[in-house]
């Protein structure tokens, strides 16, 4: 009777493997199944990559587990683990610290583990990863029959190597970068929300290409990460990327920042200097904040681009240069292009592939894996214990409209790791943020949405001065958001998505004042 029960579950596993899906489905129903034959509370199926376990798949365990990255050498039930060939139990009452303690999915809050069960997959004898069980009771394990034990690792791996081969196959154009993305783990892109996953399809199409890019998004979501992405996957990867930022580079100085300039070409040209495209030359170059060169060194970037050479300040020689360009902006280029800021033959040549990067208030429970990554990395760079969020502060993350998105996200994270570190709850098995550590402040009733204008119906039949009335627009937007933020001009120019410095220059420009 007993083979019989077992015998449904392991059937359905090898079912799977005959079954288009994707690896992430064919993980899940693993632990589904997993919990069917085996009494736990939650189990985990973790990745082993650049000395980190990744959750690929949980069951029982918090939606930011997902995020986190477990350092082997941080967590030593893992580590213990991962050294052993055979299933590794630890005892109810061992010292070790357990990497899932109030993690666990509760109505009641974080609990402890009591029982903890783990084991390491072998892909053709190599150490894959780590799947583990744990329970709240103790002794829950005593009555696993290690037979079954034994024979529900072995359809693991192999539903893991199947999963690998399908994904191999089906990415084998783009698969000669993904030594060099694991390599650059940190730059990985958490996220498993079907915007995500749209962003995550428009880079694997444009990247093998040598379209030129343009990122659009707000500040703070992650523009030099797609670029960076974008770089990886392409066919330059092996070469190097050059990143500039427009913002900073003030006009008297960009033309020798982007191009170079000959010995005594000004005052202070003490040397020849390469410019950005000189070392980006067989890479990519990654020009963020676009939107604020000036329209002298507009010019000069689309002869650039028009011509594939550049020309160093003070001399009259062309250096032909092979490029890949890829560009941001937090503005509406269309609308700089119709105030007159941003040069129309020049849009037309960056905005060959748009890609738009999504708003952290449109990534549902994203937020809850990026929180998980972010803590994961504050209590290693703060020396303290397992830092989790309670049902309360979840539920606050996911309610915040994050107008400065996964920057902010990640600052305030940080902030709240700090002072909850305090040193009696340093003393505890886990520190828990509750809401009273985010500082995060509700959005008012009569808070202006973010995608809400003024109103700007022109009804006169007279001729439209319209850079003036752009500027009028402008001006009418910047007074009502300082309004809504009590003269904050830093909230203001979050709200608003614009750089601080920046910000500052267009309130004087449009004679607003700045104490207003």
């Amino acid at each position: 009777m007993t083979t019989s029960l077992f015998s449904t579950p392991l059937i359905s596993i090898v079912s799977d493997l005959s079954t288009n899906m994707s690896a992430e489905q064919r993980y899940q129903r693993l632990l589904q199944q997993l919990c069917r034959i085996f009494p736990c509370d939650s189990s985990a199926l973790l990745k082993f990559e650049n000395h980190c376990l990744i959750p690929l798949a949980i069951k029982g365990l918090s939606e930011d587990t997902l995020g986190r990255r477990f350092m082997v050498s941080e967590h030593p039930r893992l580590a213990l683990i991962l050294a052993s060939d055979q299933p590794v139990r630890f005892a109810a009452d061992s010292d070790l610290p357990d990497p899932y303690d109030g993690l666990i999915d509760s109505d009641n809050g974080p609990l402890l583990v009591h029982d903890c069960l783990g084991v390491t997959l072998f892909i053709d004898g190599m150490p894959w990863g780590v799947l583990t069980l744990d329970a709240l009771v103790a002794g829950t394990f005593d009555k696993i029959n290690p037979v079954q034990l034994n024979t529900f690792i072995s359809l693991t791996a192999a539903t893991v190597k199947a999963a690998g081969l399908i994904a191999t196959l089906e990415q084998r154009v783009r698969y000669a970068t993904q030594t060099c993305l694991k390599e650059n783990a940190a730059h990985d892109m958490i996220g498993e929300s079907e915007c995500m996953r749209n962003l995550r399809n428009e880079i694997s199409i444009v990247a093998p290409s040598e379209l030129t890019v343009l990122i659009l998004g707000e500040t703070g979501v992650g523009k030099e990460l797609v670029a960076r992405r974008i770089h990886l996957e392409s066919n330059r990867a092996d070469q190097v990327m050059v990143y500039v930022n427009c913002a900073a580079l003030p006009e008297s100085i960009a033309e020798s920042e982007l191009f170079g300039h000959c010995k005594g070409a000004f005052s202070g040209a003490v040397s020849e200097r390469a410019g950005k495209f000189e070392l980006a030359n067989g890479g990519t170059l990654f020009l963020d904040e676009i939107g604020e060169l000036p329209l002298s060194i507009q010019a000069k970037l689309l002869r650039t681009l028009q011509n594939g050479e550049i020309q160093r300040v003070g001399s009259d020689r062309h250096i032909k240069v092979n490029v890949r360009i890829i560009v941001a902006t937090n503005r509406n280029l269309l609308q700089e292009v119709a105030a007159g800021f941003f040069r129309p033959d020049l849009y037309h040549r960056l905005a060959v592939y748009p890609i738009q990067v999504p708003t952290l208030r449109e990534r549902g429970k994203d937020i809850l894996l990026l929180a998980g990554a972010f803590l994961e990395k504050n209590q290693q760079r703060l020396g303290i214990k397992k830092l989790r969020l309670d049902q309360d502060a979840k539920k606050a993350l996911l309610d915040y409209h994050w107008p400065g998105n996964i920057r902010e996200l990640e600052h305030l994270l940080s902030r709240a790791a700090l002072k909850s570190a305090s040193p009696e709850n340093r003393q505890a098995d886990f520190i828990t943020i509750s809401l009273a550590y985010l500082d995060i402040v509700p959005e008012p009733l009569n808070y202006p949405k973010h995608n809400v204008l003024p109103d700007t119906t022109i009804t006169s039949s007279q001729p439209i001065d319209f850079k003036n009335a752009v500027d009028d627009f402008q001006r009418q937007l910047i007074q009502q958001q300082l309004a809504a933020n009590q003269g904050n001009r830093a909230a203001t120019a979050r709200r608003l998505g614009l750089d601080r410095g920046n910000f500052h220059r267009l309130l004087k420009r449009l004679q607003i004042d700045v104490e207003s």
